[in-house]
Formats: C-alpha cells, structure tokens, sequence
C-alpha cells in the first residue's frame, strides 16, 4: 500500500509515521504541503508536530495549506487517513473530524507515556488490536484536551466512534488516568463513515523495542491490511 505522509513547516513526526509505514511493510512517501495532488496514494498520514508554528492555535493555518484540498476530498471518497496529535487537531481544524482539541487540563505541555484501552476491533486501523486490550505509548501535546458537545458526544459513543480511551495499566477508565481532560477519557476517534482516524497518543513514536513499547505497530499494520477498494473514482472501505 502506498501512504502519503503529508509535511507541513513545524511537523517533526513526518519521519516516524515514515519508518511506521516502512516497518509494517508499506510503502511510504512525503507530500510537502503545499503540493495539490496526494497522487496515487492509497492512504494518508497527518503527522505530529506544530505545524506553521501553531500560531493562532494547532492546526488553524495547516488546515488551509493547498494540498488539505486534496486530503479533503480523499476522505471523503472513502480514502483511509490517520491523524496523528497535531495532526488530528488538523483534522478537527478542516472539519472532518467533530470536535475540538483544547489545551490540556494542567495548562501545561504533557510529555510522557499512557496507556490507551482499544473500544473497538475489526476496524481499518484497529484490526490487529483485540478489544479491550490495553497498550502502551506516547503522548506528547499541550492541546489534546478533546472536547465535543453534548449531542455530538452522545452520537460518538453511541456509534462505537471512540477507537482508544486513556486508561490505567489494568485498563480502568478513569480520571486519574486522563492526562488532559479530555472527555470521557477519548484518545482517539473515527468520522462517520469510519475511514478517518485522528488520535492524540503517537503510535508512531512505539513501533520497535529500542522506543519502550511497540504497540503502535499494529495500528499501522491494520491500516496496511485493510481492505480499500478503488473505482469509478471512489474509494469505498470494506
């Protein structure tokens, strides 16, 4: 599978998401963002980083660079993106992901690991997850705080639209282990349709023994093995 990884001026994760892909046996490639065209690319990264600095707040000018056109209309013709902590603030940003990524409860910068319980299986980018299983990665952000309103919450919930909620090592959702606020623990969720995912904790930054964890491997794995039909000019996830 081919995996454009999209750089912005201030991402610094494009690397990680690189050797991810590289890892689990994609092909991957850099798309600079002020290119237009993702090209022949079967998926797409949104990394971590501060993109354009993030001034005015994260992702608020990243989501006009040109080539969001381009990630934009991929989604929604059914194209599978992951968004990974400033990149799923991106997202959120051009509004195809609901909600908003606030700053952390603390008010300071959170830079540590967590632990994340998998809510759902058999999905594009959980796949090789059991659910319910706990694992184990980075955070790094100091907006990650995710917040939505009632009703929109209700529906992601309702939806099974959480992927990952911050847990303790037993897998206990609770408030001592949500490191930003974030409400009802949520660390990751997917848009309607299921083919966008955008997450806070880096998976990108737990891929081989040497980082201290390699259970964001499989994140990448599933979206690599996942079942993306092309035609007629859609992509459809089956």
């Amino acid at each position: 599978m081919k995996v454009a990884v999209i750089t912005f001026p201030g991402s610094n994760c494009d690397q990680d998401c690189v050797r991810s892909v590289e890892l689990a046996g994609g092909s991957p490639s850099y798309v600079w963002h002020r290119e237009t065209s993702l090209g022949d690319a079967d998926a797409v990264i949104v990394p971590g980083g501060f993109a354009h600095g993030d001034y005015l707040r994260p992702g608020g000018i990243a989501r006009f660079s040109p080539i969001m056109d381009a990630v934009i209309d991929f989604g929604r013709d059914g194209g599978l993106i992951v968004g990974i902590c400033n990149g799923f603030q991106v997202l959120c940003e051009a509004g195809m992901l609901p909600g908003a990524l606030l700053r952390n409860r603390s008010l300071r910068f959170q830079s540590h690991d967590c632990h994340l319980r998998v809510e759902r299986s058999g999905t594009p980018f959980t796949a090789d997850y059991a659910r319910g299983q706990v694992i184990r990665m980075p955070l790094s952000h100091a907006d990650g705080n995710y917040y939505a309103d009632p009703g929109t919450l209700a529906g992601l919930e309702a939806d099974g639209r959480v992927l990952f909620r911050y847990c303790d090592a037993r897998g206990n959702v609770t408030h001592e282990a949500n490191p930003n606020g974030s409400l009802n623990n949520i660390a990751g969720i997917v848009n309607a349709r299921g083919n966008i995912l955008g997450m806070m904790p880096h998976p990108d930054r737990a891929i081989e023994d040497i980082l201290g964890s390699v259970d964001g491997l499989p994140l990448f794995r599933s979206l690599l093995a996942a079942d993306v039909a092309v035609g007629a000019g859609t992509r459809e996830v089956a």
